[in-house]
């Protein structure tokens, strides 16, 4: 903890102003302390302002003279969570530190740190210093802190349930998600796929007669009965996902306990027997089944891979990142987060194929089928569906495959923080992998970068029930019970889809994509295509149409000095024994080969070096690894303003002849000067700056061992920007 000596604090007198904290409906103070003090954790050199310290049952808080200033105010402000708020979900681990040395704080404590140190599951880190706090709110703030955020609690405290009573039902009520949590729902959705004629919506698990952890209504195969969904509740029954246009369908099973006697295997065998027979006939045609617990990372996998890989980024100073900076491909490859994420995408292109090529129907398999099954079947419906690449498209397939679905928010998330063997980025996982989408093909959708960011971090707002649940039967059954107990009406829980509760207007505009590509009319398709395929040059201009099986992790083109320093390290990236088999290099190449339809079929690249990192969710309060005046933000912003211009050209057109104005000319935020944002806008903040070493010297060491990594004098390569 070198950055922590008292004697290099530069303190800023705290202020006579009282400032009280914004409290939303239902929260409750809870325990504060004053006189504390909030280092700025990418200085470096230990300044920062005092404040006050609160916990409520919502959020930690620092509160300080600015917290009420709207001087400082950005263009993207979220109306719940403030800048220096931090909700108790959000809270990952919390340090303290004695004598220079952190240490792991849970429990009761027996002696209270002078500091405090609070990472975020959204890669936020927080430093106070306690030193010139009272002791006895020393230990009242730091004990509340540890017990609210830390130990296990049930689901009625969670402030879900106090927000819901208390806050006003006054939400605009223009949220058009289809939530599927009506049979009305689902039919619509057999009819715009076209598979109403192969699939039937059922009502059998009305009052959860079938199971807990099936929806209400969903739907299977014509020719499957009642008498076989109630048999082995729902276990064994293929559930329909999505129909393709040709007709095949992707589908879903729970698959039976793989733990069994003799006997009850030997049934269960002549059942699922029985369903594929039935299902096999026409008009089904072919099927294929993929245990997908075989076939890709388990879920432990993927919370060791997660956990490692987000400590590259719980960064507590600018000294901490030089001094990892030199190792940071090979810290990055030890974390396998970027091969997993590669594995679920080629899974995924590989049921693709099965739907789009081979006109054959995929069931895939899981224990439960509700969490790589939700990964799986929504990736494979982002790709072959351009509805889901809408924002409501993609919102409504959420509330389809996972809240209705009955993905586990709850245990996934550990919201109650009651076992850390169930908890897993299973949800998280499917937003890198659609980030990969996105920045690889972003005129192909509606919403941007910074919409899957926010709403990753809505995973963290208990003010929204969407992922703050099980089961649709959790949720209901908390509600009718709570109703029957008090004779009061239902909890009105709020869903994060109505995006009104979190941000205004203006920053609203920063969730959608002012250049998402409108469908083509027809008599102008060709030359649409051609534009299509010179954009995708621009946003891939050192991708090769084929990719040689045998190459390592860096493109041929890329600056031989990286290859140098870096390229036998990450070679080992890809595989060579898990390249895919050759009919799927053969669907894989040949669909690289033409020019892209943006509304229709997308594979994303998944070699090497295509996979990336979400630059701007994992690296968005790292001041080191922003471009200021640079990246995709500077270019977004040049072209908005080129966007506004044409629509008041437009403007003064229609009324030089007297025409109403069509489109609405406040559609793209005005983003003026270029230079002064940073390439992690909207979520950095405009004023803060970072000087970047040409060399970091807390490298030099480790350089001077290793002679053929440095040869020049401006050997310094900004990998964050280049190679991220």
């Amino acid at each position: 903890m070198k950055g922590y000596k008292q004697q290099e604090i530069h303190i800023k007198e705290p202020t006579e102003k009282e400032v009280n904290p914004h409290l939303l409906p239902g929260e409750q103070l809870l325990c504060e302390a004053s006189t504390v003090y909030k280092y700025i954790q990418e200085d470096g050199s230990n300044r920062g302002t005092y404040g006050k310290l609160i916990c409520t049952n919502f959020k930690i808080a620092f509160l300080d003279d600015d917290s009420t200033s709207d001087e400082n105010e950005t263009q993207f402000k979220n109306k719940i969570i403030g800048e220096n708020d931090i909700t108790l979900q959000c809270v990952d681990q919390i340090y303290g530190v004695y004598d220079e040395k952190k240490k792991l704080l849970t429990g009761q404590l027996r002696k209270y740190p002078e500091k405090l140190i609070i990472y975020c599951k959204d890669l936020r880190v927080f430093n106070f210093c306690l030193r010139y706090t009272k002791e006895e709110e020393v230990k009242r703030i730091v004990s509340g802190i540890i017990h609210h955020s830390q130990t296990p609690k049930l689901l009625k405290r969670l402030f879900l349930f106090s927000y819901a009573s208390a806050a006003p039902n006054n939400t605009d009520g223009r949220n058009q998600t289809v939530m599927f949590d009506t049979l009305e729902d689902w039919r619509d959705e057999l009819e715009r796929t076209k598979g109403n004629v192969q699939y039937k919506a059922v009502s059998t698990n009305e009052g959860y007669k079938v199971s807990e952890k099936l929806p209400l209504y969903f739907v299977v195969p014509i020719c499957v009965s009642e008498e076989s969904i109630l048999k082995y509740e729902g276990r064994g029954i293929p559930i329909w996902c999505w129909s393709c246009h040709n007709g095949a369908a992707l589908l879903k099973m729970s698959a039976f306990p793989k733990e069994q006697d003799d006997s009850t295997s030997q049934t269960q065998k002549a059942f699922l027997d029985g369903i594929y027979r039935t299902i096999r006939k026409p008009p089904y045609e072919l099927l294929k089944t993929d245990d997908l617990s075989s076939s890709l990372p388990s879920l432990q996998e993927i919370q060791t891979a997660y956990t490692r890989f987000k400590q590259l980024f719980l960064i507590d100073n600018s000294t901490d990142f030089w001094a990892t900076d030199v190792k940071w491909f090979s810290l990055l490859e030890s974390t396998n987060w970027l091969e997993i994420i590669r594995r679920v995408l080629k899974k995924a292109i590989e049921v693709v194929e099965c739907l789009e090529r081979q006109h054959t129907n995929v069931l895939l398999i899981e224990e439960s089928a509700t969490d790589m099954c939700c990964v799986i079947s929504s990736l494979v419906q982002v790709m072959m569906d351009s509805y889901s690449r809408t924002k409501l498209g993609f919102q409504s397939l959420i509330q389809k495959e996972w809240v209705i679905g009955g993905h586990g928010f709850l245990d996934r998330c550990n919201h109650l923080h009651k076992s850390d063997k169930e908890e897993a980025p299973v949800f998280l996982l499917l937003l890198n992998c659609v980030w990969q989408l996105v920045q690889q093909y972003p005129a192909a959708f509606e919403f941007t970068e910074t919409y899957l960011t926010v709403l990753s971090d809505s995973l963290y707002v208990p003010i929204f029930s969407t992922f703050f649940f099980n089961s649709q039967h959790q949720k209901d059954t908390t509600m009718t019970g709570e109703s029957q107990k008090t004779q009061s009406s239902p909890f009105r829980f709020l869903t994060v889809w109505d995006w009104s509760v979190q941000f205004d207007l203006k920053a609203q505009a920063f969730l959608n994509n002012p250049l998402y590509a409108e469908k083509p009319k027809p008599e102008k398709s060709q030359r649409k295509t051609a534009r299509f395929k010179h954009q995708r040059q621009l946003s891939l201009p050192l991708t090769q149409t084929k990719s040689s099986p045998k190459r390592g992790f860096f493109r041929e083109e890329t600056d031989h000095l990286i290859k140098n320093i870096l390229g036998k390290r990450i070679g080992k990236f890809i595989n060579s024994s898990d390249e895919p088999p050759n009919s799927f290099r053969e669907f894989y190449d040949s669909w690289h080969s033409k020019p892209v339809d943006y509304h229709g079929l997308l594979l994303p690249r998944i070699d090497g070096p295509e996979i990336k990192v979400w630059a701007q969710r994992y690296l968005r309060w790292i001041p080191e690894a922003q471009l200021h005046g640079g990246g995709t933000i500077a270019t977004a912003a040049k072209i908005l303003d080129l966007m506004e211009e044409v629509q008041n050209l437009q403007v003064k057109m229609d009324e030089e002849h007297s025409q109403a104005v069509s489109g609405d000319i406040h559609a793209v935020p005005v983003l003026r000067n270029s230079a002064r944002l940073s390439s992690l806008f909207p979520f950095a903040l405009l004023q803060r700056q970072s000087v970047k070493p040409a060399l970091p010297t807390s490298t030099w060491k480790d350089l001077e061992d290793e002679d053929d990594l440095v040869k020049r004098d401006d050997e310094f390569v900004d990998l964050s920007s280049d190679m991220l």
